[in-house]
């Protein structure tokens, strides 16, 4: 096929799926309806996808599976690509930058992000439809985190926030390795008892901290941090 032909959409979706195992063309017709594509459409009414429209749906995927960016903001900056300017420099969620890889043990993280301060990062603000496709978790699955109140709108709003979002994305991955809501409850179970530890222990220098929020953040930081290299530890043992 030439570089310049149209595609259909059944054509696309084998281009994308290699590097977005997730994707389906319910969520690329998706992305058109929110106008975030356009692809044209031939006389007979069938989309028609030319080389540009595949890596404008490989930007919106891309921002929305490495920075969980919501689609308002990813329209944000197709606006400003559209004409000419570039977008802002888009920053890695603290959610998955602080997570240990294989190419930094955890153990060795720990040390780095223990040697000051790390600056909660700014609030988000997801719809729950947003929460869906951002992070490619089924209805019924939200449904089931939302029951056992893993997963819940930022207090006082409708807005899901950078946690609940982790959460989903955690709990679409685990899926893929036959880990399900039971094994989730039991992450949830275990969370809780370290927060309980974290709170307990602090409770003496919140009262005294210039920055409660950030004493508690930084602590709870160093917890997550002990936590995940003591479970490497037991299993690679």
């Amino acid at each position: 096929m030439p570089p310049s032909a149209k595609r259909s959409i059944g054509q696309v979706l084998p281009l994308l799926k290699n590097e977005f195992p997730d994707i389906s063309i319910s969520k690329i017709r998706f992305l058109e309806s929110e106008g975030l594509v356009s692809p044209e459409r031939a006389p007979s009414g069938y989309r028609r996808y030319a080389d540009e429209d595949i890596e404008r749906l490989r930007y919106i995927l891309r921002m929305q599976r490495d920075h969980y960016l919501p689609l308002k903001v990813i329209r944000q900056n197709l606006d400003l690509m559209d004409r000419g300017i570039e977008p802002p420099t888009v920053e890695t969620p603290a959610s998955t930058a602080d997570q240990p890889s294989t190419a930094q043990p955890a153990a060795g993280r720990t040390q780095a992000n223990a040697s000051g301060p790390q600056t909660p990062k700014r609030p988000m603000k997801l719809t729950r439809r947003e929460l869906l496709q951002v992070s490619g978790l089924s209805e019924a699955t939200l449904i089931e985190l939302e029951r056992q109140q893993m997963v819940m709108p930022r207090r006082g709003s409708i807005y899901y926030g950078r946690e609940a979002l982790t959460v989903c994305v955690v709990a679409r991955r685990l899926q893929e390795y036959g880990m399900d809501t039971r094994h989730m409850r039991a992450i949830k179970q275990a969370a809780e008892r370290e927060a309980g530890l974290v709170e307990q222990a602090v409770r003496p220098y919140l009262a005294t901290s210039s920055k409660p929020a950030q004493t508690l953040h930084d602590v709870s930081q160093l917890v997550v941090h002990a936590h995940a290299a003591l479970i490497y530890t037991l299993l690679e043992g």
